[in-house]
């Protein structure tokens, strides 16, 4: 395996360098009918990605929306990636949602790790 997780649990440490490709999702929920911003960034070893943040507005009572991002990086052996949000407003969260009769359970986030070369 050339990644796992880390210690605390919300580190992907690398185990082999090479160039990754990264995809990133996230479900956005606001319980408000003003604007709350959601933000989300990379932290790679402890330090932001510069240029790196997602930015969403949800300004809508019940409003749901994915956001997404892919991007390539970098890493070494030991390196560590890490995914940071922050909302702007008590009213905004990450939503998951249950199975219904329908349809399988929907996670809050994903993110999909690919190695394109050593």
């Amino acid at each position: 395996s050339w990644i796992s997780l880390g210690t605390p649990t919300s580190r992907i440490v690398f185990e082999e360098g090479g160039t990754y490709l990264l995809a990133f999702s996230a479900q956005i929920t606001s319980t408000s009918s003003s604007t709350v911003n959601f933000y989300f960034w990379p932290r790679i070893n402890g330090t932001n990605v510069p240029g790196s943040t997602i930015k969403a507005g949800l300004h809508q009572n019940d409003a749901t929306f994915v956001v997404s991002r892919s991007a390539i990086f970098q890493m070494s052996a030991g390196d560590y990636l890490e995914v940071m949000w922050a909302v702007d407003s008590t009213s905004g969260y990450l939503q998951a949602a249950a199975a219904t009769a329908f349809s399988p359970a929907t996670p809050s986030t994903s993110l999909s790790v690919t190695r394109i070369r050593a």
